[in-house]
């Protein structure tokens, strides 16, 4: 069934359809909506979840890290400073296998305080063990929810598994989505069957102290299971496609989707909703003859070394642009995304632009602006460019003036 929803509600349907245990979060802007709305579906009786609310984003990951080891299905939600507050608790999940799973409302980090979106709060969560899913559009963010829960829960994962939407611009516009039919939700998603659990009657230790001689294993566990997830997200990519019709870049493992990258010479390469506005300027481009195209990857951990290399090796330049900054270099998706290049043995200049930081406005202009520059380094050696030039995030800042300083 077809209808026009928020961002905020498709998600609030997804989780419903996931038929979690418990559901624990605290409010923050802008992903209150979210949780918000499956309170009242459990007030209403449209969901028999067990709703705990807490006094903190810490305490609603504590939650649910101690219900999924029990043997919970567990949902939550969070952005910005409620998510670096959860950060201790996901860490803690990542070492104790444990598949909580959280809609991310991006959001900036302070400080200065800003409400608004860009990618730096889950960025700053990158080497936790997380999976990391982003999606474009309304649709892909209530599908998400659902892979999310796939990989995560799956014996050989156990990870939590953030599932990421652009705050404001994906939680609060409405867009036409597909709603679930619970039998094919069955079929797709079984239900939650963990390797152990916390039982009073069969005591067991989870997240103990470990010594030198173990804890580098008990990290190197997590990060083979992180390597395994990129087979289990084509896996349930493809079953997705299967059941419900729809394809995430099921010819790239479900990591990566591309547009126009046939023949492309120059690249784009962004992540989340801003796709949507690359896309009609690539279509523009095209029309004029030449051979724009964007890579758009869809999960940033496990990161998708050998699907980027395979869509980007015969082009000839690279402009990635991110909402997220790490300062002191550059853009964490550009930093990866060398890497990968060089463990291919590909050398094809990068350039890295800083956009969107905040919410601010990237307009045709501005991605017109990109293009052009990476036209002008085609062909060119790495070493040529340079990096981490104040010029890549031009046009998106301006000199502060000094009497709004004082």
């Amino acid at each position: 069934m077809a209808r026009i929803l928020t961002g905020y509600d498709a998600v609030a349907e997804a989780v419903k359809s996931c038929d979690p245990d418990v559901i624990s979060a605290y409010p923050i802007t802008p992903q209150t909506d979210i949780v918000e709305r499956l309170s009242e579906m459990v007030a209403d009786g449209e969901l028999t979840s067990e709703f705990i609310k807490v006094d903190s984003e810490f305490n609603a990951a504590s939650t649910c890290l101690g219900a999924s080891a029990a043997g919970a299905r567990v949902f939550s939600a969070s952005n910005s400073q409620g998510l670096k507050l959860m950060s201790e608790v996901l860490f803690s999940a990542s070492g104790m296998r444990l598949p909580l799973v959280l809609a991310i409302a991006n959001r900036s980090l302070s400080s200065p305080l800003s409400i608004w979106c860009d990618h730096t709060d889950t960025f700053a969560e990158r080497d936790g063990g997380m999976l990391q899913f982003y999606a474009e559009d309304v649709q892909e963010t209530m599908d998400n929810i659902l892979m999310a829960y796939k990989v995560a829960e799956d014996q050989e994962i156990l990870l939590p598994a953030l599932s990421c939407l652009d705050g404001f611009i994906l939680t609060h516009v409405q867009e036409p989505v597909e709603l679930y039919d619970a039998e094919k939700v069955e079929e797709f998603l079984p239900e939650r069957d963990p390797l152990y659990t916390l039982d009073p009657s069969d005591p067991t230790t989870m997240g103990a102290y470990a010594r030198p001689e173990h804890w580098t294993e008990a990290k190197y566990m997590v990060h083979k299971a992180q390597m395994k997830a990129k087979e289990k997200i084509g896996e349930a990519v493809r079953d997705f496609a299967d059941i419900f019709g729809r394809e995430y870049g099921l010819e790239n493992g479900g990591l990566v989707e591309t547009y126009k990258m046939d023949d492309a010479d120059v690249a784009l390469m962004a992540l989340g909703s801003i796709c949507g506005t690359i896309k009609t300027v690539v279509d523009k481009y095209r029309e004029d003859g030449e051979n724009i195209g964007l890579v758009r990857p869809r999960v940033y951990r496990p990161f998708p070394v050998e699907e980027l290399s395979e869509v980007l090796k015969d082009t000839e330049s690279i402009a990635v642009l991110e909402r997220d900054v790490s300062l002191g270099y550059q853009g964490g998706l550009a930093i990866d995304t060398k890497s990968a290049l060089y463990s291919t043995n590909l050398r094809i200049p990068v350039l890295n632009f800083i956009v969107g930081l905040a919410g601010r406005d990237v307009s045709e202009e501005n991605l017109r602006n990109i293009v052009e520059k990476a036209k002008d380094v085609k062909g060119k050696e790495p070493s040529e460019i340079g990096f981490g030039k104040e010029e890549h995030w031009e046009p998106f800042r301006r000199e502060i003036l000094p009497e709004e300083v004082e």
